[in-house]
């Protein structure tokens, strides 16, 4: 019986140890003499050798097992402990080992364990003693201190201790400590039941680690109410640890066992808790916390007239966002109201009453986020009825403005309306807002008929405080106007009508739609109104139209349009970017117009043009191209009504320009020249080569003639241009000029003073200041020009009698230097 117990033993406490990765083992056997003892007519060390042979042979591969044995080798000896076989030693020499032992000593079963636990200390890993005896320690004083101090020491090892055939209570005791000191189990077997149990007992697989189950805490507002999301903590009974509400649902993982949990809600500090079993499956837990108690009060007036605005004095211990003071019939739920105000501050609320007469309350109104609407206060309100009055005259004209006399609440929005007789309330035709004053003026409907007046209370239309019937007659009008006009022309419309604020009279072609027109004039303006008549010929129709509406015409009058007299009076050429007087005859409308454009040109395109508005003639800026063009009468700003037309030659401007050959850097020098002289005409000098559009300085020809033009602060030669009407793309006339050091420019100057015009072949007197060198001389030249027509020495006298040239022109005077043949100053002179 011993043997099948060893063998079971082994086997199945195997499973344990073979189920640590790498784990090492030593089998520490009992051979002391007590071993010879028998079992069954069989020495108990013949039946461990047998059941250790056979357990060799079924232990797995990688199990490193050693072999201990005590009291093998001398009687008597306590110190006779031998490790045979270190761990991992071949099966084969241990199964030789323990087949030779021969009991024979005493028995130092504490020792022997602490020997093989130092033999599997070197590695410092997880490792199993297995101790086989049969009897009571007979050497060390306690096993118990022994066990404990190897657990201290840190050898991380178990001891499973195997007694049998023992009845000692001491010993038994000795290997029960051994093996609780190490986590061991202890194991005797004195018949084969007990065996049996004691195999199933040590066979049981050790349970699993319990795994980690997660657990998901949420509270609501009261049984089966929302979920409350916020301001929240947490707190476990086995967990010091709190958690604050994260904003919903919160989960721990918690091993199997029983807890508390407890929600404290911070707002009012209440708590609630609750025990939970954590098993095997995820669970959530709900606590349930009690509806949070708010109060609040509420004063106001107990009578108030409806759709009075009046305050309300209120206090509340929490104003959360969207609370409100509501009024509402006491019936009503607390989501109802008929008006309401949102509290705010701490001052008195305004809250508009209803406009229904009757008794209601007023409530404090709380919204709290993630709470049903909640009454937190009350108070009861009587609202009496209003009477308005309405004075007005009986009867009024379609259309006509007239005056009600009105006494009423004057709510912001009230406001008099006009409606037919039995018509709905809400239903109206024209209405004024009470606001701007008593009397309100309004408008008569168009419609002749019995009318109300309705005094209508804050906006609300079904709620008309106050009534007064009305009656519209219908308006009758007429018109007087000549039974012909010129196309374009204002024609004087005497009327007689209603004059109502938007009236007016029109010209329509006949049997045009009502809302289609050419013109209007409103009557507001008076009579005559003064209505321009169409550009088409043909026959028209004058209207009178009540108050802006199409479809009241009142009156209507036939006239004919015909075509006007246009005639342009204009020199048949003229230079490119003169002006010229243009004599009109014409319609003369308000946007009528004389413009010059290209010959074939679309009738909206143009060079320039003058309104005719500024009388006859119009001066237009005649093109700076060149070409033939047209002059075009265009009717009233359309391009697309051309009434007269004029062609016009356009030749390029004779354009010269005269000034000094050279000047000093930086200095200013005159520049006259002969041109067009347009608004935006300039003279600019620039470098030679330069873009059209750049230059060193320029100066306006409207400035005057001769222009005074700065010299650029660099020593060169340049170019001095006339640039037509501001575009320097269009540059007329050139000249060179040649800028010097102040030290290279010629040291004597001159002035000239003579009349600025004189006869053609007569005598010019020329006064003048100057060196008076051999060879000087005044000449006479034309503008641009560097030929004299006539030179006269100034050795000849003062003033020089000089010819003026027999062509009339433009002509510069200057004083020659005899020495370089330079001129030293000059002005102009005009032939006549």
């Amino acid at each position: 019986m011993f043997r099948n117990f060893l063998i079971a033993l082994f086997c199945l406490l195997a499973t344990p140890i073979y189920s640590q990765d790498s784990s090492r083992a030593i089998l520490v056997l009992d051979a002391s003499g007590s071993m010879w003892g028998q079992i069954d007519g069989t020495a108990k060390i013949t039946i461990a050798q047998d059941v250790i042979g056979d357990l060799l042979q079924t232990l797995p591969e990688q199990q490193q097992l050693g072999l201990t044995a005590y009291g093998h080798r001398r009687k008597g000896d306590c110190t006779d402990i031998e490790t045979i076989i270190e761990p991992g030693g071949p099966r084969a020499d241990i199964a030789k080992a323990v087949n030779a032992i021969k009991p024979k000593g005493k028995t130092p079963m504490t020792d022997a364990v602490i020997a093989a636990a130092n033999s599997l200390r070197f590695t410092e890993e997880k490792a199993t003693v297995i101790l086989v005896s049969d009897g009571i320690e007979t050497c060390h004083p306690d096993p118990c201190a022994a066990a404990r101090a190897l657990e201290e020491a840190g050898v991380d090892f178990t001891a499973h201790v195997v007694g049998f055939n023992i009845s000692d209570p001491e010993a038994i005791a000795q290997m029960q400590c051994l093996a609780a000191e190490t986590g061991g189990t202890f194991l005797t077997a004195d018949n084969a039941d007990e065996l049996a149990e004691a195999l199933v007992t040590v066979a049981a697989a050790p349970e699993p680690e319990p795994e980690p189950v997660q657990i998901t805490f949420a509270a609501t507002l009261e049984v089966n109410g929302p979920e409350i999301n916020s301001g929240l903590v947490w707190s476990f009974a086995n967990d010091a640890a709190e958690m604050s509400d994260p904003g919903g649902d919160i989960t721990r993982a918690l091993l199997p066992g029983e807890y508390q949990v407890t929600a404290l809600r911070l707002e009012d500090e209440a708590s609630v808790s609750a025990s939970f079993f954590v098993e095997k499956l995820n669970k959530r837990v709900v606590l349930v916390l009690p509806k949070i108690i708010h109060k609040a009060e509420i004063s106001a007036v107990a009578q108030s007239p409806i759709g009075a605005t009046i305050d309300v004095i209120w206090s509340a211990d929490k104003v959360n966002k969207g609370d409100l003071i509501s009024v509402a019939s006491p019936d009503q739920r607390p989501i109802a109201q008929a008006t309401y105000s949102y509290v705010k501050g701490s001052e008195p609320i305004a809250v508009t009453l209803p406009l229904i007469p009757g008794d209601y309350e007023l409530r404090y109104i709380s919204k709290a986020r993630g709470v049903a609407v909640e009454i937190l206060a009350t108070q009861m309100i009587t609202l009496t009825d209003i009477v308005a009055t309405l004075e007005a005259a009986g009867e009024v004209g379609a259309g006509a403005a007239f005056e009600a006399v009105w006494d009423g609440p004057d709510y912001k929005n009230d406001f008099i309306s006009v409606a037919v007789a039995g018509e709905k309330d809400g239903k109206y035709s024209t209405y004024s807002y009470t606001r701007k004053g008593s009397p309100a003026t309004l408008t008569a409907p168009l419609e002749s008929g019995t009318y109300e007046l309705r005094y209508v209370a804050n906006g609300a239309h079904d709620r008309v405080l106050g009534r007064r019937p009305i009656t519209v007659v219908a308006n009758t009008a007429s018109l007087k106007a000549p039974d012909q006009a010129f196309s374009g022309n204002v024609v004087k419309v005497e009327w007689l009508g209603p004059d109502n604020q938007n009236d007016y009279i029109s010209v329509a072609a006949v049997d045009s739609a009502a809302n289609q027109y050419s013109n209007y004039a409103y009557t507001r303006k008076g009579s005559p109104a003064g209505v321009k008549m169409p550009l088409d010929p043909g026959i028209y129709e004058l209207r009178y139209v009540a108050n802006g509406n199409p479809d009241k015409v009142l009156a209507t009058r036939q006239i004919s349009i015909v075509a006007a007299e246009v005639s342009l009076s204009a020199p048949g050429e003229a230079i490119a970017g003169s002006n010229v007087a243009i004599e009109w005859l014409g319609p003369d409308n308000q946007n009528d117009h004389i413009s010059v454009a290209a010959v074939d040109s679309a009738a909206n395109q143009y060079s320039n043009y003058a309104y005719t508005r500024k009388g006859s003639p119009a001066g237009v800026k005649m093109p700076l191209e060149p070409g033939t063009y047209e002059l075009r009468y265009v009717a009233n700003g359309n391009p697309d009504q051309v009434l007269e037309t004029r062609v016009i030659n356009i030749v390029a401007a004779n354009v010269v320009l005269d000034a000094p050959q050279q000047g000093v850097v930086g200095s200013k020098i005159d520049v006259s020249y002969e041109g067009p002289d347009n608004q935006n005409d300039y003279i600019s000098v620039a470098e030679i080569g330069s873009e059209a559009n750049k230059y060193t300085s320029y100066t306006y020809t409207s400035r005057g003639n001769p222009v005074s033009l700065k010299l650029p602060d660099l020593a060169g030669t340049y170019l001095i241009r006339y640039v037509a009407n501001g575009n320097p793309h269009k540059v007329l006339a050139r000249r060179s000029v040649k800028v010097v050091e102040a030290s290279a420019a010629p040291a004597a100057t001159a002035i000239l003073e003579a009349a600025d015009s004189a006869p053609a072949g007569q005598v010019i007197e020329v006064f003048w200041v100057g060196p008076d060198g051999d060879g000087d001389a005044i000449a006479v030249v034309p503008l641009g020009s560097t030929t004299p027509s006539a030179k006269v020495a100034t050795g000849n006298g003062n003033p020089a009698q000089i010819p003026a040239p027999g062509e009339p022109g433009k002509y510069m005077l200057h004083y020659i230097s005899g020495a370089d043949g330079v001129s030293i100053g000059s002005r102009p002179v005009t032939v006549n």
